[in-house]
């Protein structure tokens, strides 16, 4: 009998041990899912980069396809963080990741498209002094995105539940900063709405310098932005969220132009309208309180 319960067991052991094998092979393969999507990231990045080179005055197409392969990593770098917290796969090298492919597909890509698309096309023929000095702040301006938006993304690796300069509802998350992604978003969202024909004009040129400074400014401001972590889709009753996400998509192939470029401007116009709206709370508030003799200020 002593010898049947052994030869039990140890049959037993050898089912457990294949068992733990399996869960470890399948283990290592749910830590590759999301790394999966970051490759994407940077798949979709490097394309736009490739896109944004090619592009000129006779092939505008190839903006358009370097914009549209920006807006679709938006998605990507969305899903690998929440694949992986769903899937508990988070680790310090799927994070190193996500942010190496967030500078090269929001932070590089965008402002080679920015540069290309707003600034190399400008004519020849209009006047050379100022051809130059449009070229030469232009760039500038895009090393600049580029380097604010690598600033965003080491703030929010360092950063522990940041609190924004001007608070918005208690119990929400916000973004403190505009996120990387919406700010390539915006550039991305502009050049499709134009059917990625370049600029061909000065004072739309300057135009453009200016949008692309002020999504440098945005990113590394303390400013709040909606992050859209109270969002849940795992409640019991998802068909709201099929019919919704049905009708985003029907409107994103149906009228992509206009329907990226109105999520981007608002999104962007959303921390910008908080801030203000913040500061004037803040100086009415400051109008109507009482100073040490009582009496109130105005």
């Amino acid at each position: 009998m002593n010898g049947l319960a052994r030869l039990s067991s140890l049959r037993t052991g050898e089912r457990g041990g294949a068992a733990d094998e399996r869960d470890r092979k399948r283990r290592r393969g749910m830590y590759i899912l999301p790394s999966m999507f970051t490759a994407l990231n940077i798949g979709a990045g490097y394309f736009a980069i490739m896109q944004s080179l090619q592009g000129s005055t006779l092939h505008p197409e190839h903006f358009d396809y370097a914009a549209l392969a920006i807006a679709f990593a938006i998605p990507f770098d969305a899903l690998d963080g929440r694949i992986a917290r769903m899937t508990n796969t988070t680790s310090d090298f799927g994070r190193e990741l996500d942010s190496l492919a967030d500078v090269i597909t929001f932070g590089v890509a965008p402002s080679v498209l920015a540069f290309t698309w707003g600034f190399r096309a400008l004519p020849p023929t209009m006047d050379s002094a100022l051809h130059q000095k449009i070229l030469q702040f232009g760039a500038f301006l895009c090393f600049l995105f580029l380097l604010c938006g690598a600033s965003r993304l080491a703030r929010f690796n360092i950063s522990h539940d940041p609190v924004p300069k001007n608070p918005g509802r208690p119990g929400r998350k916000y973004f403190v900063g505009m996120p990387i992604p919406a700010a390539a978003g915006v550039i991305a969202a502009v050049v499709h709405f134009f059917g990625g024909i370049p600029v061909s004009m000065a004072p739309v040129a300057i135009v453009w310098m200016l949008l692309v400074g002020f999504l440098g400014f945005l990113m590394v401001s303390t400013w709040r932005f909606w992050s859209g972590k109270e969002l849940n889709f795992t409640n019991r009753q998802p068909f709201q969220w099929i019919v919704l996400f049905g009708l985003v998509l029907y409107a994103l192939v149906a009228f992509s132009d206009y329907v990226l470029a109105v999520m981007a401007l608002v999104y962007m116009f959303s921390g910008v309208l908080a801030r203000l709206a913040y500061s004037w709370q803040r100086h009415r508030k400051a109008a109507h309180t009482p100073d040490v003799s009582g009496t109130t200020t105005h």
